[in-house]
């Protein structure tokens, strides 16, 4: 082949040559026409060639590609590191010192308040006593005087969670706190935190550290509307912040975290977090070498004095306006701090007519009654309550206390006083939602026989003896589980909340809406008798899902948040069906019965079908009366409180009255405002589907029905409640006109009428029945004075016994079927 043929070639065939295909070949030069090309291919020649990376090999970087990555990286960090750090100028002061007020308006757009005066007043860090700012830095950042002004980790850590939704968090240094407060606004955005970075940066090249902590200690949000630490020494100790000493300064520093958290006095039952909070500054003090482990053992958590409502939220205003403010803190819907400085227009559920309802309905039955000249117990009565709208889950009004002037702490959202026997219906609830059954296996249903004997150790707890007393220590003996309800019979429901299982009881009630964190919410027999300390709004909210026949929407008190004429996002509204209907309807139809003849009827001055439950705190210190319609669910409160010392009193006396159960006060209270907010919509029926065999009547055994031989009927106290209601209800029922009527009305009458107003009246007072001043557990003060005394006060029955609000007709059918309809014994008519 001469030097001119052609390079490529293909085989010789007998047409002479075929051209080849060519072969792309990256490594070879390009073809350029002065031959330059193939000049550089033959000086190649020489060279080795690297060898083609291969297979899996090729899917990773070469060390080169990381290492120019990683190096450009750097760069582009410095370079934007410079370029932020010559464009973000330290500001001006941010115009926090005069911050605008939010406006909180009822449902209807009219004024409900208007709040946002900023209380400060600057000191300087020299009259701040060295334990309080020793107090700050181990609250916030105790390498404060060591550190850089920022914490690169805590910024990433921050901006992450920003970005993917997990929450807000801070991790700032001080220094990036006080730019935070003194430069920039509250906002958890991208652009802030690089802002606050750069910011942060420059200022601690520029100021001194003590001026920086000066900064942050006067511009600090401590709650009580109080921005740094002299009007917070002012607000919460009354006192100079020169004048503070450690304990009080580690109590202001422990508010820095969360004021609205650790504010014991506003928030009685967050005493516990707010102390674990103090002793971890004393802690870190000690840590630091800033207090001596013997300064620090005899320091003494101190009590904040009660706060004080600004005057122009006087009355009711201030009540509706921090509830409402909790609730868009702790939804995360607004920033507290954020919030206190103002521009906000606040919408609310609020409904003014029910508003003013309720607060007319507590001076009324309440308020009027007051003289603390004449009894000084007087002075410490409180009222709360909260009305709920169950369809919607929107709180439509609320009654916080006297004067937020006067008595700071909200009534309706404190969660310090025991629900009593509000309770009780939950562990029915449960009961039915779990297919719950008796220790011998019998399905609980309203009709279901259990012993109400007093102090009755319960069975099938493995936890120990427990044997709680009812109330006046009263004997019930066989009893269903209707008139245990309507009685409040606490040795019937303990023995139900093992059967039911206490977990599952506790579950049932965090469902309806009680929430899981409801200090002594513990899964034991207890738990029925209602020792726990969930607010009126709490069980206004576990009430109203009861009332929607199980389905709980998302409780809210705000419709709609501007700011500046931007929306702010609110959480969504959703329903879940928290538990079945059938479980709501059965407990709804047991609680009517308690306001048709139980403890609570003095709801029937409602108007309405009712259906709700009383309750007494321990020692008779508050007294509860849950309840609703078809429209509304409200719950009610009277707590007893000494006003100089915040302790918990009990109720004996106040008012006039030898005590103060759920079935009085409260349930009058409940009764008007219903009344009066329901007026002119149409009257509604409870529609209920309720658990197969809750109206099937159960028969006791006979030979659990003690006689008594002085009459040889059943034997008075213990079993007033078996022979008036058991036998009321089963031998009134089933045996009906037999024995119901023929010894229901012979001995009933006869006897009943007999030894059933005269026994009756006289034991069915001491031994068994109801007495004066309500007798049957949580019984109230009979309203109608046509009420035999000794034979009815609350629904109680006298010796011959009765229906279940029958006088003392000693076993007329007539007592259980009029039963629902509020017709016997003199109580109110029908709805």
């Amino acid at each position: 082949m001469s030097s001119d043929e052609p390079q490529q070639q293909g085989a010789k065939g007998p047409e002479g040559w075929a051209p080849r295909e060519p072969v792309d070949d990256p490594e070879a030069p390009d073809e350029t026409p002065d031959g330059t090309a193939a000049a550089a291919a033959e000086g190649e020649k020489g060279k080795k060639k690297r060898p083609k990376r291969k297979g899996w090999r090729r899917i990773f970087p070469t060390w080169r590609m990381v290492l120019g990555g990683f190096i450009l990286l750097i760069l582009l960090c410095v370079g934007g590191f410079a370029a932020g750090y010559m464009i973000v100028d330290i500001p001006p002061a941010n115009a926090s010192a005069t911050a605008q007020s939010n406006v909180y308006l009822y449902a209807d757009g009219s004024q409900l308040a208007r709040d946002g005066e900023v209380n400060r007043e600057n000191v300087p860090l020299s009259q701040i006593p060295k334990e309080v700012q020793h107090a700050a830095l181990a609250a916030e950042d105790r390498d404060f005087y060591s550190e850089s002004a920022v914490d690169p980790k805590a910024m990433i850590r921050a901006a992450y969670n920003t970005v993917t939704g997990k929450g807000k968090q801070s991790g700032s240094t001080i220094t990036q706190q006080f730019v935070k407060n003194y430069y920039l606004g509250q906002e958890q955005t991208i652009t802030r935190k690089a802002k606050e970075f750069f910011i942060s940066i420059k200022l601690d090249r520029e100021v001194s550290k003590d001026d920086i902590l000066a900064g942050y200690l006067n511009t600090s949000y401590f709650g009580r509307n109080a921005y740094g630490v002299q009007a917070a020494s002012q607000a919460y100790f009354g006192k100079d912040v020169k004048d503070l000493n450690t304990a009080q300064g580690a109590y202001l520093a422990t508010l820095l975290n969360s004021p609205n958290a650790y504010d014991v006095a506003t928030h009685p039952e967050n005493k516990q977090r707010a102390v674990g909070r103090w002793n971890y500054v004393l802690d870190g003090m000690v840590k630091e070498g800033w207090l001596s482990a013997a300064d620090r053992a005899k320091t003494k958590f101190p009590a904040p004095k009660e706060a004080k409502g600004a005057s122009g939220l006087s009355g009711q205003r201030g009540y509706l306006v921090q509830a409402v403010e909790d609730y868009l803190t702790s939804n995360d819907i607004v920033e507290e701090d954020t919030l206190a400085k103002g521009g906000y227009r606040i919408t609310t559920t609020l409904q003014k007519g029910r508003q003013d309802a309720f607060k007319k309905a507590v001076d009324d039955q309440v308020m009027s009654k007051v003289d603390k000249g004449a009894r000084k117990v007087d002075r410490n009565v409180r009222a709360g309550g909260a009305s709920i709208d169950p369809k919607t889950g929107k709180v439509v009004a609320m009654y916080g206390g006297i004067d937020y002037t006067k008595q700071y702490v909200n009534n309706a959202t404190r969660r310090d006083y025991q629900v009593g026997s509000t309770f009780k219906p939950f562990v029915f609830t449960s009961a039915v939602e779990n297919g719950s059954v008796t220790q011998d296996g019998r399905p609980i249903t309203p009709n279901t026989i259990y012993d109400g004997t007093n102090k009755r150790p319960v069975q099938g707890w493995d936890g120990g003896t427990y044997a709680p007393e009812n109330e006046d220590d009263v004997d019930y003996g066989n009893i269903t589980v209707r008139t245990a309800t309507d009685k409040s019979v606490n040795s019937v429901y303990a023995q139900m909340a093992v059967d039911v299982g206490s977990d599952k009881v506790k579950d049932t009630a965090v469902a309806l809406g009680v929430p899981e964190s409801t200090p002594d919410l513990t899964a034991s027999p207890s738990i029925a008798l209602g020792p726990s300390t969930a607010s009126v709004l709490d069980m206004t909210e576990a009430y109203a899902t009861l009332a929607n026949h199980g389905k709980h929407p998302t409780y809210t008190m705000v419709e709609r948040v501007t700011k500046d004429g931007q929306e702010v996002e609110l959480p969504e509204q959703t329903t879940a069906q928290a538990v079945s209907r059938e479980a709501a309807d059965t407990t709804t139809s047991i609680l009517q019965s308690v306001v048709d003849g139980g403890t609570g009827t003095a709801a029937q001055a409602a108007g309405r079908p009712a259906a709700g439950k009383t309750g007494t705190a321990e020692e008779d210190k508050a007294a509860w009366f849950a309840g609703y319609t078809p429209e509304l669910a409200t719950v009610v409160s009277v707590m007893g409180q000494n006003p100089d010392t915040g302790a918990h009193t009990p109720l004996y006396g106040a008012l006039g009255q030898p005590r103060i159960n759920g079935g009085a006060y409260p349930a009058q209270i409940w009764a008007q405002f219903t009344r009066e907010a329901l007026e002119g919509e149409p009257v509604q029926d409870f529609d209920l589907q309720v658990e197969e065999g809750a109206d099937v009547p159960v028969v006791p055994d006979p030979s659990d029905v003690e006689e008594d031989p002085a009459t040889g009927g059943a034997a008075t106290g213990g079993d007033d409640d078996t022979q008036g209601q058991d036998e009321g209800q089963t031998q009134g029922q089933d045996q009906g006109q037999t024995q119901g009527q023929d010894q229901g009305q012979t001995q009933g009458q006869d006897q009943g009428q007999t030894e059933g107003q005269d026994q009756g009246q006289t034991q069915g007072q001491t031994d068994g029945g109801a007495t004066v001043d309500g007798g049957a557990t949580d019984g109230g003060i009979p309203t109608d004075p046509g009420t035999a005394q000794g034979g009815q006060t609350d629904g109680s029955t006298a010796d011959g016994g009765t229906g279940d609000d029958a006088g003392a007709m000693g076993g007329l059918t007539e007592g259980a079927a009029a039963r629902r309809k509020g017709e016997t014994a003199g109580w109110p008519g029908a709805y």
